[in-house]
Formats: structure tokens, sequence, C-alpha cells
């Protein structure tokens, strides 16, 4: 494999993913900034050196980007949380991302979520141009990191990836991830093809290994290279039955995270006032 010639920027080195990112991209002899509001909780590897920083804090956000190439954009809030805890790291922090990004003419990685879609129903198969409809304040933020995104990449030529994410786990535990499962080892594959391909505009690229149900289709993974090796399929005899019994969760592709403080009269998605005769 290729080592980018120039160091590679990590934030949210100290989570799940951010480790496995760590850990694999070492081996390959990538060098690394790794950055984390959190200690890192393993022996650094070869090659790297972690900086504990906020992402709120700008100015620690360019200093850590200095002479990077690329920018992996993992950190920030990870799951569904009140607005006020998401508005800093993931809204203001985005910003500090793709102002280091624009001063160093790096490409940004962003871990995007499929909570940005999250209110599509099951029955639905998406492409990468489907409209947003995020299922809360965690999806609402991935949703405008991609815009911000592309905002910068109209007016400041910065190159962008957005992975929707599915659920990347080490495997799948539920019938909904049959359809959103992302293995530890396709998404590494996933961002190698990232950082290396040498032009990726502006992309949107589901996360979601080679799943015979899933509720996604077209996007970019063609420009980077990129195919999933590995299949939630082989573990469909033992969690087809496997649902919550939340009929808003069961229905909607992003899950739980749709049922959260779900309040609507009547329980049904507003494409369906227009499918009534």
């Amino acid at each position: 494999m290729s080592v980018p010639a120039k160091p590679v920027l990590l934030t949210g080195a100290s989570g799940a993913l951010g480790r496995q990112l760590t850990r694999h991209l070492a081996q390959a002899g990538w060098t690394l900034r790794l950055t984390d509001i959190a200690p890192f909780p393993d022996p650094l590897p070869k090659g790297a050196r972690f900086v504990a920083a906020d992402l709120n804090d700008g100015v620690a956000i360019l200093r850590l980007a200095e002479g990077c190439g690329a920018i992996l954009h993992f950190g920030g809030v990870s799951v569904e949380r009140p607005f006020e805890e998401v508005l800093g790291p993931n809204i203001r922090g985005l910003y500090h991302i793709y102002e280091a990004a624009r001063r160093e003419e790096a490409r940004v990685v962003f871990a995007s979520s499929n909570h940005t879609i999250g209110f599509h129903e099951r029955s639905e198969t998406l492409d990468h141009d489907c409209d947003m409809r995020p299922d809360g304040y965690y999806g609402l933020a991935k949703a405008y990191g991609e815009l911000m995104g592309r905002l910068y990449w109209d007016k400041h030529g910065v190159e962008s990836v957005f992975l929707r994410i599915g659920s990347c786990l080490p495997e799948p535990v539920n019938n909904r991830m049959l359809s959103t499962w992302l293995s530890y080892p396709d998404l590494c594959r996933l961002v190698e093809r990232c950082v290396l391909a040498e032009r990726v505009g502006c992309a949107v690229i589901w996360g979601a290994s080679n799943n015979a149900r899933s509720f996604w289709r077209k996007d970019a993974r063609d420009l980077i290279g990129w195919a999933p090796q590995d299949s939630a399929d082989t573990f469909a005899g033992q969690l087809a039955g496997k649902v919550s019994g939340d009929p808003v969760e069961e229905r909607y592709q992003g899950g739980p995270f749709c049922a959260m403080e779900y309040s609507r009269k009547g329980g049904f998605s507003p494409k369906h006032l227009f499918d009534r005769k």
C-alpha cells in the first residue's frame, strides 16, 4: 500500500473507530497526528504522536493540522445528545477543521452518518443524492457537516469525502444491521482509498459492507477505487428475528435514533400526505 507524502491528522483518535484506524494506518507506515479530548488508551504506534485537544479550540486545531495533507475527522459527539451538547464539537468544531484544511490545502475525510438520512423508510433504496432527512441533533449536525464541506469545495477547492457510516461494529447485533453493518476492515480500507485516491472533489460514499439487504445503492466508491469485502449476510440466520418491537424504530432506516423523543401524532411520514388518493 502507498504511503501519503504528508502526515495525516486523525481527530477522535481515542474512540472505537479512531483506534482501529490508528492501528491499521500505522502498521501501513503512515505518519499520524492523533488528537482527542480524551487520552489515547493504547500504546502509541511507531510514526504516531498524540496531542489532547478540544475541537472548540480553533488555534489548537490549526497547529495540529500544520503540514498535513489530509484530515480524518472522526471527532465530536458520536451519539444522539441534546442540541447544546452537539453544538460545540460537532458544528463549531467542524468549522475549525475546515478552516485548517483550507489553510493547509488538505483533503478532509468526514465521518458523516446514516443518521443524516435516518427518516427515510426501510422500504426505500437510496442513492447518494437523496434528500437529507436527519433523525436527531446528531444527524442534523452531520448533515450540516456535509453542507459545510460542499461550501468549502465550491468556494475554496477543499476536497472532501463524506462517509455516511452505517453501523461500524465488530459484528452486526440486530436485524437492522444486516442492512447497515460496516466491518472494521472495510472501514480501514475505505479510509485508505479516500486519502490515496488522486482526486475526490466533493464525494459521498455509503459506509456499509457488501450487505445484500442494504438500504443504499449508488455513490462515489468507483471514484476512489473501493469495494467492501465483508458482508453481514453470514449473520442473517441468527439475527433475522432480532427486532426491537418499537414501530418507529423498525420503520425507519435510522432505527433507535428516530424513536428517541418521537412525538409525531399519527405515526406516519410526511411523504404519505402525497400518497393518498
